[in-house]
């Protein structure tokens, strides 16, 4: 094995052990949205006649947990293929 490629499949283990961590944003996006969800039920079953508005938020909520998500899968493939 020459020096080139020991360097070529140390960057390329590199790369996979970066986008593998990168990707743990995803669990945490994943728990935000289950929290999110908990916080609607508890609120509606508290307070039904506000449902409409909890729902809304409870949109607003979601998009931005799922955001984080698709933030950290993309710096995943960033890390991957550059």
């Amino acid at each position: 094995m020459t020096k080139s490629t020991f360097y070529l499949a140390v960057t390329v283990g590199a790369k996979s052990i970066g986008a593998g961590l990168a990707t743990i944003g995803v669990v945490g996006a994943g728990a935000g949205i289950g929290i999110v969800f908990c916080g609607l039920l508890i609120a509606v079953s508290r307070n039904p006649q506000k449902e409409a508005r909890l729902v809304q938020l409870t949109l607003l909520g979601f998009a931005l947990a799922e955001a984080m998500g698709l933030l950290a899968i993309m710096m995943a493939f960033l890390i991957l293929y550059s």
